[in-house]
């Protein structure tokens, strides 16, 4: 009887060990690769195992009958499995699936190119745009060297893909920006109006965009504020166009900054010779005001503020008054700009981070006080809009979009002293899904609606954009849509019955990103639609004025059309060469139009066929000395030839006669020293460092007798000037530059 308790334990132990099932296995990745560390378990108990180096894993479970092996491993989606469990031993291979996210899966690229340090298709920073020869330290200078860019040097905007300079938008934090460059002027290109170390990020997009913006038949370029300061102290510049001062305080939950600068092109043009005839070279006032504030952990606010005040007067060489015997034929241009611009916009998350909203308002003011000899030119352009956008985060890195904005518009022009207004009320609703098919597939599906009040009309674009992962750090991408925009308001001025203009884009693009070098091809087709056509007079042969500056008073309506089609490619290198930092960009483009007041369908003016780009950067360490390099070639493009009608030559020759090629090398030297702790920069730039008489477009004087070139204000110019940072905190990374 001593004996019967411990051969009842004996039972009950036994009885135990015959019931456990033994598993094992091994766990693996999609590719067969071994998953060392992974969690093995029956859920619901504590049996199970972690797997060892070669993803091995063996246990035993006293459980019966139907169970749910479970496995668990960082960066992958949990794995479950359904079992029945007999006592028998079970061997089982597991394959996990990798999680999405911006280190392992696909982005979709087509169509775009970044220069945010947050993204993996990182293209530019804000240096790499100062540090480009030839673009002057302005934006849309060093977007003018990407794939898709075309060099207008007479006009300003932004010209992509054959499309002209008022298909692209600049927006800034999701908000339209109505006067991004500064005053156009005839025959001179203008710069853009931003700093671009006040932005975090630019995304250049050369077509096939997301439905979250529009009123652009080309392109976007996209700005990101910063969202905080990062210099206290005070900032100091002076350089041969002006003078500059600037301040900005941080502290943990806010910033603010302010600069004010003075130009005066004066000094620059004494030393530097013009082609212009400047009656008062330009000169004026500006300043700015930036605050951020982040009430919250995920919240942050920021708003800004610029406005500037300048004047100018020159004399040019007007097509309309050119004739053989006044060859010059000069009229005098006199100037006065003001412009205002707020931006403000507020961005918060809550839910852990599943949930995100952005909304916005902007606010610009721009007036032009113009006189061209004694007629009265003066321009008003007013814009207010608001916007806000809401994100919902889905499983595995998707996500949902919607929003909406409004705009209001008021427009003014005075031709020869003739006054036209207009008032247009703008909406629009859009819409997003982003879904991660797998780990190598990404699909973008989305939908804009807009309603313009001026023409009383409303358009429906579909867009869609997909990434397939090709291998480990290369990827295919394809994107299309419809893409409508608001006819050019000078035309609505005389015409409020016509209908939107529209093009559609087709994308594709391959990429590849490795060991610091990137290499990108992108093909494209563009099919323009609706396109607005001037017509003759009643009575009257059709007849092309090639006077860019001139107001369109004939009929007009909507029977125009067009193509652009052809491919891009951009290589970069900073690996192979220590210390050296080189890219390469080629774009090619074949595009034909029927629109505004072409008598034919024909190549347009503002359009090369080729644009080639080789950019270089060396940072000296021992001398701390950067220097750039640019060399710029663009191919011919077409100019009017108005002989060949009175030769009688057919219309399958209109706009055929081409410029010659233009070729242009720049030079950038920045030296970088401190004077008594505090951080300093001197720089000295030369454009067209080979003086090439490059030009632009040919015109004729009005009796059709005479032809006269245009080309850059200068031929060869040379820019030096220097910037100090008074403060313990002002620094800039070296590895950066």
């Amino acid at each position: 009887m001593k004996t019967f308790p411990f051969l009842i334990i004996f039972l009950v132990t036994a009885l135990g060990v015959t019931a456990q099932t033994t598993l094992s296995g091994r766990v693996l990745d999609e590719r067969g690769r071994a998953l060392p560390g992974a969690n093995v378990f029956v859920k619901g108990t504590y049996d199970g195992a972690n797997t060892d180096s070669t993803g091995a894993f063996r246990f035993r479970t006293s459980r019966r009958d139907t169970v749910t092996l479970a496995v668990s491993y960082v960066g992958f989606e949990n794995y479950a499995q359904k079992l029945t469990l007999t006592g028998e031993p079970l061997t089982i291979t597991v394959k996990m699936t990798e999680l999405p996210n911006e280190l392992n899966t696909v982005v979709i690229t087509a169509g775009a190119f970044e220069a945010s340090d947050s993204k993996r298709m990182t293209m530019l920073k804000s240096l790499d745009i100062v540090n480009i020869a030839g673009a002057g330290a302005d934006i849309t200078g060093a977007i003018n060297f990407m794939p898709g860019a075309q060099r207008v040097g007479e006009q300003s905007g932004l010209f992509v893909r054959g499309g002209s300079g008022q298909e692209a938008k600049v927006v800034i934090d999701g908000l339209i920006v109505q006067n991004p460059f500064f005053s156009s002027l005839p025959d001179v290109q203008q710069r853009g109006r931003f700093d671009p170390f006040q932005f975090k990020g630019t995304s250049f997009s050369t077509g096939g965009y997301s439905a979250q913006y529009g009123q652009a038949l080309s392109s976007v370029l996209l700005l990101s504020t910063t969202d905080k300061g990062s210099q206290d102290g005070l900032t100091l510049g002076l350089n041969l166009a002006g003078a500059s001062v600037g301040y900005e305080n941080a502290t943990e939950k806010s910033s603010v900054s302010g600069t004010f600068n003075y130009t005066d092109l004066r000094p620059l043009f004494a030393l530097v010779p013009q082609q212009i005839s400047w009656q008062r070279e330009p000169r004026g006032l500006g300043g700015s005001l930036t605050y951020r504030y982040q009430p919250t952990k995920n919240g942050i606010l920021k708003a800004y503020g610029m406005y500037s005040d300048s004047r100018l007067a020159m004399s040019y060489r007007d097509p309309a008054q050119a004739t053989a015997t006044n060859e010059t034929g000069q009229s005098v241009l006199d100037q006065t700009n003001r412009n205002l611009f707020i931006n403000s916009t507020y961005t918060d998350s809550w839910d852990d981070a599943r949930w995100n909203l952005n909304v916005g308002f902007s606010y610009s003011h721009d007036t032009d006080d113009m006189t061209v000899g004694a007629f009265d030119f003066s321009r008003l352009n007013r814009r207010a809009q608001v916007r806000a956008v809401i994100t919902r985060a889905l499983p595995n890195n998707g996500q949902l979009l919607f929003g909406a904005e409004l705009h209001a518009l008021r427009l003014g022009n005075a031709v020869f002293g003739q006054k036209f207004s207009l008032n247009d009320r703008y909406a629009a609703a859009f819409a997003e899904w982003q879904v991660y098919a797998s780990r190598k597939l990404a699909v973008q599906v989305g939908v804009r609606g807009e309603y313009t009040s001026v023409i009383e009309r409303f358009n429906m674009a579909p867009r869609l954009s997909m990434a397939y992962k090709t291998g480990q750090f290369s990827q295919i991408s394809f994107a299309a849509g419809q893409f409508y925009q608001t006819p050019d308001y000078n035309y609505l001025f005389r015409n409020r019955q016509l209908a939107y203009e529209r093009a559609d884009h087709l994308i594709l693009n391959y990429q590849i990103i490795k060991n610091k070098r990137t290499f990108r091809v992108e093909s494209f087709y563009k099919n323009y639609a609706q396109l607005v056509r001037e017509l003759p007079w009643p009575g009257q042969p059709t007849a092309f004025d090639a006077n860019p500056f001139r107001f369109p008073i004939g009929q007009t309506n909507n029977t125009g059309n067009g193509h652009a089609q052809g491919f891009d490619v951009f290589w970069r290198d900073q690996k192979s060469v220590k210390g050296l930092d080189y890219w390469v960009t080629y774009s090619y483009v074949d595009t034909k139009r029927l629109f505004r007041n072409f008598t034919a369908s024909a190549t347009p003016t503002f359009v090369s066929n080729h644009n080639l780009s080789l950019i270089t950067r060396r940072y000296f360490q021992s001398i701390r000395t950067s220097v750039n390099m640019t060399y710029a070639y663009t191919s011919g493009r077409p100019y009017y030839n108005p002989n060949r009608a009175t030769l009688g030559r057919p219309e399958s020759e209109f706009l055929t006669d081409l410029t010659p090629a233009v070729h242009n090398v720049n030079l950038g030297i920045n030296y970088i020293t401190a004077v008594k702790g505090n951080f300093m920069v001197l720089y000295a730039t030369v454009d067209n460092l080979l003086n090439t008489r490059n030009v632009f477009t040919y015109r004729y004087t009005a009796d059709n007798r005479t032809r006269y070139a245009v080309g850059p204000t200068t031929y060869r110019s040379f820019f030096v000037g220097g910037i100090i940072m008074l403060g313990k905190k002002a620094k800039v990374d070296l590895d950066k530059i």
